[in-house]
């Protein structure tokens, strides 16, 4: 008899059934429009972004070898979907941007997750709150391991000062909006993020962690700052 898998195993068998589903989604949206989900993503980070993206940033946020990307790229401007151009901090740099009719399919695959999306939505509010806090720590412990590319995430932020509050509904501060925020308005993917000292990394990590009790202050602005 084959011994019963670990927990974590079995999260990890989860975590995969849910990826094939992302998968299968990801081609049936990107096929209607006759690109693959490598090049949809592309457009996707090109629309996200507030300023235009070089060329070889995409490779590093996807995760995908540079001939990857370079070949995604290519085939994009091909069909209209993406122009190439100067960066304005570095003239050697190429810049993408993405064409009218670019921005017209970006919105269009923006949906994508929704499959995602609805099946979480289905939660209790408590219980997605956690769930965006374990995914935080899996995305976190990947980055450490130099699995996945550094992201835009409030925990990585020098903006973030977790638990300054008494408040436990928002008990973190944002010095870039300069406002509290909960743990379900922490961000994945946000396009202010500026990342915080590496001193100071470790230090905010565990204090959002395990908890802290309120300073009724808000520390400094500035590497994501403590109390």
């Amino acid at each position: 008899m084959n011994s019963t898998p670990s927990i974590a195993q079995r999260i990890a068998q989860g975590l995969a059934k849910i990826a094939i589903a992302m998968r299968h989604d990801a081609w049936r949206g990107a096929g209607r429009r006759h690109i693959t989900p490598t090049q949809a993503q592309i457009l996707d980070l090109v629309h996200r972004r507030n300023s235009p993206p070089l060329v070889g940033d995409v490779a590093d946020a996807l995760a995908i070898t540079p001939a990857t990307a370079s070949r995604a790229i290519a085939a994009l401007v091909r069909k209209g979907l993406l122009v190439r151009g100067r960066a304005q901090l570095d003239r050697r740099a190429v810049s993408l941007a993405l064409t009218r009719r670019g921005h017209v399919v970006a919105r269009e695959l923006i949906g994508w997750p929704e499959v995602l999306a609805d099946a979480c939505g289905e939660l209790p509010e408590a219980e997605q709150t956690a769930l965006l806090r374990m995914v935080m720590r899996m995305i976190r412990s990947l980055q450490d391991r130099e699995l996945i590319p550094i992201q835009r995430m409030c925990v990585e932020c020098r903006f973030f000062a977790p638990y300054v509050y008494e408040d436990t509904n928002k008990p973190h501060h944002c010095h870039f909006v300069n406002a509290p925020f909960g743990d379900g308005e922490l961000r994945i993917d946000c396009s202010d993020m500026q990342p915080m000292a590496a001193e100071s990394r470790a230090r905010v990590w565990q204090l959002l962690v395990n908890g802290k009790p309120a300073a009724g202050k808000c520390g400094d602005s500035s590497e994501g700052a403590l109390p």
